[in-house]
């Protein structure tokens, strides 16, 4: 994920020497609370772009270790800053809105994030900058989420699908759209289908870099857990389930939305 494309500068230039470089990478190691050590102290030595980008990170580190009503209230201070360094329409300050509705998911606040995310596929619509294509299939993957989580199956798998459609690359945001189907299918108990569209994200998933898709460590096994345990294989199901728990536990830690998840996916296997 780029996270900072300052004005006056071309698509193709990197944060090699930037400010916000090292915490940058150290998100992308796993090292979440580094990361957010980092960024936060670069927010409050500055009042640029740069400070604004900082936020973004720390935002995204806070989530990534399971303090989401943290992450949620820092994606409200970077909210501001974006608007006012970046513009409104922007396509950096959509794409932070965008994050921020996925945040609130994390929170229960399920319609608030459909909402938002809806809107943010509206303005993306909007926008002639390239950019825009990849900010609207980022945005209807919340909006698909947000529709899982409200049992609105049949609504997500729609959006979802149409998503795919749209977006042809083979990259992370395919390989989230996927779970995410795959995800709808399970709760329509299409098993069969969810698990087939699983296995098509776990090989999407080894074959991209793996500082990528660090995020959605133990993704993968929680819905095909969820689709194994929807076919009535239950040991295979719990084997899954086991695996995404603890990849997400040492990644993410106990609070984590997924971490939560595959710790309640192990109690209704163990309850069965």
């Amino acid at each position: 994920m780029r996270f900072f494309r300052a004005r006056r500068r071309s698509d193709a230039e990197k944060m090699t020497g930037t400010p916000v470089a090292e915490a940058k990478a150290l998100y992308e190691a796993g090292r979440y609370a580094e990361a957010e050590a980092g960024a936060r102290a670069v927010a409050r030595a500055r009042d640029d772009e740069y400070a604004a980008v900082a936020l973004n990170l720390a935002a995204l580190a806070a989530g990534a270790q399971g303090r989401h009503a943290e992450a949620l209230a820092t994606y409200d201070e970077a909210l501001a800053a974006f608007r006012r360094f970046f513009g409104a329409d922007h396509w950096l300050t959509l794409k932070l809105r965008s994050d921020r509705a996925q945040q609130m998911t994390s929170l229960g606040r399920h319609a608030e994030c459909e909402a938002e995310c809806a809107a943010v596929v509206e303005a993306a619509g909007r926008g002639t900058e390239p950019e825009m294509t990849r900010l609207a299939a980022a945005a209807r993957n919340g909006l698909v989420f947000a529709l899982n989580a409200q049992g609105r199956h049949q609504e997500a798998e729609a959006v979802a699908v149409e998503a795919l459609a749209a977006h042809r690359e083979r990259d992370r945001q395919a390989l989230v759209l996927r779970l995410n189907l795959a995800r709808s299918l399970n709760g329509q108990a299409r098993h069969d289908d969810a698990l087939r569209e699983a296995r098509t994200a776990d090989t999407l998933y080894r074959a991209l870099p793996g500082h990528l898709c660090l995020p959605d460590t133990g993704a993968v096994d929680l819905v095909v857990a969820d689709a194994l345990l929807g076919l009535g294989r239950a040991a295979d199901a719990r084997q899954r389930a086991a695996a995404a728990h603890d990849a997400c536990l040492a990644s993410f830690g106990p609070d984590h939305r997924r971490t939560r998840e595959a710790r309640a996916l192990l109690e209704r296997i163990d309850g069965t």
